[in-house]
């Protein structure tokens, strides 16, 4: 292993070398299309550097670089030429449409060209993102991605997102991946003091982004050790660029609405459903009629209808989306700088949820001298959160659909909500509390780089990630949750984040081969600090800070530093422009784990072979692309508890005496996560590069799953965290990308990925199930699949819901006769919640100025699980309003249905079963945009490069069978991981937002 002293040595010897100079040169020229039409914003980079500049609106460049150097100029969609710097003074390039194979795709402490690339990573740039009004940089990633699952958890304008990359690989621990911004991986806590999740990246302007990396395999994600086994998301803001100082501006109002709703009982719906039920349950209509009275303010309002309350109207709003963006770049062959400052305000389709947030970022890059750059990237921003109570609490607008029509929101001041609800009315907390959070979040990156030669430099990066985030509710002396007086609580969280990492890079080329060699460490530190207090008994409800508190009734602080220490090495060598090889290895000590378990090593290797630069292939005419590949490698999952492998004391008090007591036993062994995973895969393109294919298969294998293990409770203590179950995820993944039409006044691009994925649990302690509620996770079965007791319909004979016995026969065999009695069913795996196949469909078209894209994503052969469904469809076992569904319930002998008959209070049917599991599979319209850009000649005459108006829709288009709000959104509590994936319960839908905007550059 190498030491920090060797390391540091490696540094002395290397800073020790002269740095060499060379004769600087200008090197300018034009850069346009096929049809001779100038390329405005055409990148134009010194390889191996981050110097560069981009074209103006005439397609000129100008740039300074030594002699010897290679220019690559690119631009989207066309393939990128090389230019030798000192070869000629002007350079007039003309670009062809096409996939580009020398797109730079970052890698993790470099980067690589897609034609040298051994790994499955899958590039996104800002093109693919920009115009997408989403608040959230997840949100622009649907259905761009093959084998990456992006899914919002509901409907809210902060709600967190869940990314799966090539499966799910644990069963307690994070599922994220990790993210890397400019190079510095992010840590956030989620610590929201209603257990509902904020979205890790809320406070990234998703306009400031210039690409987006994600490092699938293993190969690709090693370099980053322990936290690559979820995958690794390399994001990458936008810098300046040589030349003419450019502006940018970008405005968009839009409109939002919930992409569904459902169907519920109206008055004389729910009237008549519930008088029948009462009366099958052995009521009479006057029991039933005096029930209606206690929720009803005047018997006519449910006897005569006058009132007919829609609660989802109430809880499902209008909203509306207000973006505004600007931008400065530019700069010199010394400086490049870019500027912006972002705004966003985003008022959600859920009654009283908003969200607005500002931004501003400076990245500034700068040459000091021949052999010194140095450079900053940095964002501040603040979020201001309007929030509303987790999918659990009955506070919840969403849980207001449970209740009565024909009570009355409002008192008859039509300001005061009605406290004689059936359960809490929501509209209370809007009227008397609040919910406020306020999110600071500062992110710099400082960097040094000294060329010791044009082959060799060394990296020093400095990275400082704070975050505070104030979260403070009041509950006024009406609401729920205040019994006397109004509550209060806040919660007070700030953590930093220190990011050091030093490498050096070396390159060497020869006419037949090229290497280029990475060594570094880096040192990561985590201090999370939080304050929590409560109080109650305010002298005025309009006295909502905890210092007005009569009493303060609890609170507690938090102090917790997690470290990792790295070290990395990696190298690539290309031999006879034929053979690609790779080869890297990290290791890893972490705080997190154990005495005997701090260290681990996480290798990986890679070969490729570009058999279209083979003799027999390079005059081929067809094939312009043929790259075969495969990689192995192993990485880990470092998201747990970071005290899990320690005995923990917590202290207490007992009658006014503190004192302490044992709450968790250690295990001095307890470690990451490990995946091992093996990729294969082809890269074909053909007729240069105009159509191209990507296949891949991956076999995905994961050990020493971290999860509670049962122990004899004789200490008190009822199990303890250990390393103990395996795994294996494999999977398929096509990509295909191709130029339809490249004509001079028309363009048509279309990229289509689809990926496959099975998952399953290889190994238990002892084959033993892990059984919790409606979930199990079983050897030979997908983990956290649905246990339940099998639903079989109604006898028509008398209405009574049936269940499938599903008991084991003497040969193995299922009994599959069916019984009235839940009890006397077996529970069996029915489902699981994670997807079989996921796919994405992307168009885009130009004609003249016209612009149009859309793009569609899929997911089939997940299941969800309503857990609402208990009150929401029981053929009126409780009060609650039920799904309009339950009208086709049973009513005589020989009706043919699938409701059961009603029966209050007769629990027919509502018991926990796969009666309430349906089938998530769905087409979606993800994303539509359709722009219009002035022609050059009128933006020219008012001075302006470019003027473009659009529309953008989210959401427009849903096609499912399955009957609830949304087949994505899920519960949204911060205590559900991998194994309760798939649980809905009065989840909200994802907002459809329609979006006008104008953009400008001068």
């Amino acid at each position: 292993m190498i030491t920090a002293s060797k390391f540091l040595l490696l540094l002395v010897l290397f800073f020790s070398l002269y740095p060499t100079q060379a004769q600087q040169i200008t090197v300018r020229g034009t850069v346009k299309d096929n049809f001779d039409i100038p390329l405005l914003g055409a990148n134009i980079l010194i390889e191996g550097t981050r110097r560069g500049t981009a074209t103006d609106s005439d397609g000129v460049y100008q740039i300074l670089a030594a002699e010897g150097e290679r220019l690559v100029i690119s631009y989207l969609g066309f393939i990128s030429q090389r230019i030798i710097a000192g070869s000629g003074d002007t350079f007039d390039v003309i670009l062809q449409p096409g996939n580009d194979l020398e797109e730079v795709i970052v890698i993790g402490y470099g980067t690589s060209s897609r034609k040298a690339l051994t790994d499955n990573v899958a590039p996104i740039n800002s093109e693919q993102i920009k115009e997408i009004p989403v608040a959230s940089v997840q949100g622009a990633l649907v259905g761009k991605a093959a084998g990456v699952q992006v899914t919002q958890v509901g409907g809210r304008a902060e709600g967190g997102f869940k990314i799966r990359v090539r499966g799910v690989a644990t069963i307690s621990g994070n599922q994220e991946p990790l993210y890397v911004l400019d190079g510095v991986p992010l840590s956030k806590s989620d610590v929201s003091i209603n257990e509902s999740p904020i979205n890790d990246l809320v406070s990234l302007n998703p306009a400031d982004i210039a690409s987006i990396d994600i490092l699938k395999d293993a190969s690709a994600a090693a370099i980053y050790g322990s936290r690559g086994t979820n995958g690794v998301v390399l994001i990458t803001t936008k810098s300046g660029q040589q030349g003419k100082t450019r502006f940018s501006f970008n405005s968009a109002y839009g409109w939002s609405e919930a992409s569904n709703k459902r169907d519920w009982l109206n008055t004389s719906e729910y009237v008549e459903l519930y008088t029948e039920a009462a009366l099958n349950s052995g009521f009479t209509e006057d029991d039933a009629a005096s029930y209606f009275n206690l929720y009803a303010q005047d018997e006519a309002d449910w006897r005569e209808g006058r009132v007919d309350t829609d609660w989802q109207d109430l809880a499902l709003v209008s909203g509306s989306v207000k973006d505004i963006n600007f931008s400065v770049s530019g700069g010199d062959e010394k400086t490049t700088l870019f500027l912006s400052t972002g705004y966003n305000n985003t008022n959600g389709i859920i009654r009283g949820n908003t969200l607005e947030r500002y931004s501003l970022r400076v990245n500034m890059d700068h040459k000091a001298n021949d052999w010194l750059t140095l450079g900053l990237n940095s964002n501040l921003s603040k979020t201001q959160l309007s929030r509303i109570a987790n999918d659990f609490d009955f506070a919840n607008p969403m849980q207001s659909i449970a209740q009565i029509p024909f009570t009355r929101p409002y008192s008859d001041d039509g300001i005061t909500p009605n406290t004689s609800t059936l359960y809490f009315n929501f509209l209370m907390n809007e009227f008397n509390g609040e919910h406020e959070s306020n999110i600071w979040r500062a992110f710099a990156k400082l960097y040094t780089q000294i060329d010791f030669t044009r082959n060799l430099y060394l990296r020093t990066e400095f990275g400082y990630d704070f975050t505070t985030q104030l979260e403070e509710r009041f509950f006024g002396s009406l609401t729920q949750e205040a019994s006397t007086n109004g509550f209060g609580d806040a919660l007070d969280d700030k953590e930093e984040n220190f990011v050091i990492n030093n490498f050096i890079q070396y390159q060497f080329a020869r006419e037949k081969w090229q290497l280029e060699a990475t060594l570094g460490m880096s040192y990561e530190e985590l201090l999370v600090k939080s304050v929590f207090v409560e109080g109650r008994d305010f002298p005025s409800d309009q006295l909502r800070k905890l210092v007005s508190a009569g009493e303060i009734t609890g609170g507690g602080t938090l102090e917790q530093t997690v470290s990792l220490v790295s070290y990395f090495a990696r190298a690539n060598a290309t031999l006879f422009d034929r053979w690609l090889l790779k080869a890297s290895i990290r290791v890893d000590g972490s705080s997190r784990f154990g005495a005997d378990s701090k260290y681990g090593t996480f290798p990986a290797a890679s070969l490729g072979w570009l058999a279209s630069n083979e003799p027999f292939l390079q005059d081929n005419k067809a094939i312009s692309n043929l790259k075969l590949r495969a990689n192995w490698g192993i990485t880990g999952n470092a998201n747990t508890n970071p005290f899990a492998s320690r005995t923990e004391f917590s202290t207490t008090i007992y009658d006014n005496e503190a004192g302490f007591f044992l709450n968790r036993l250690g295990d001095p062994e307890l470690s990451w996560e490990k995946t091992e995973q093996f990729n294969i895969g082809l890269d074909l393109g053909i007729f240069n590069n105009r159509l191209n294919a990507s296949f891949d298969y991956y076999d995905k294998y994961t050990d020493g799953l971290l999860n509670e293990v049962p122990i004899p409770a004789t200490n008190g203590i009822r199990s303890v965290v250990r390393n103990i179950a395996e795994i294996q995820n494999t999977g398929f993944e096509w990509v295909l990308d191709a130029t339809n039409i490249s004509a001079k006044n028309f363009s048509w691009n279309m990229t289509l990925n689809l990926a496959f994925n099975s998952n399953e649990v290889k190994v238990l302690p002892d084959g033993a199930d892990i059984s919790r509620g409606t979930r199990i996770v079983r050897e030979g079965e997908t983990v956290a699949s649905f246990y339940l007791v099998e639903y079989a319909g109604v006898d028509p004979d008398n209405g009574d819901a049936l269940f499938y016995l599903n008991t084991e026969l003497p040969d193995g065999s299922l009994d599959r006769s069916t019984t009235n009695d839940f009890n006397a069913a077996s529970r069996r795996v029915l489902g699981n919640p994670f997807p079989d196949v996921i796919g994405g469909f992307t168009n885009s078209f130009r004609y003249h100025g016209i612009d149009f894209s859309f793009t569609f994503q899929g997911e089939w052969g997940a299941q969800l699980y309503n857990g609402g469904g208990i009150y929401q469809s029981t053929n009126a076992d409780f009060f609650d309003n039920q799904t309009r569904d339950q009208l086709n319930r049973w009513q005589q002998p020989g009706d043919i249905t699938n409701v059961p008959q009603a029966r209050l209070f007769g629990a027919n049917g509502s018991q926990r079963s796969s009666r309430y599991l349906e089938d998530s599979d769905f087409i979606r319209l993800r994303n539509l945009t359709l722009g219009y850009t002035l022609p050059f000649g009128i933006t020219e005459r008012i001075g302006m490069d470019r003027i473009r108006f659009y529309f953008t829709g989210v959401n427009l288009l849903t096609i499912t069978d399955y009957s609830g709000w949304d087949p994505e959104s899920t519960a949204d509590s911060t205590q559900l991981n991998s194994a309760s994936s798939g649980f809905v319960f009065y989840s909200p839908p994802q907002a459809r937002t329609l979006t006008f905007g104008i953009n400008l550059d001068f």
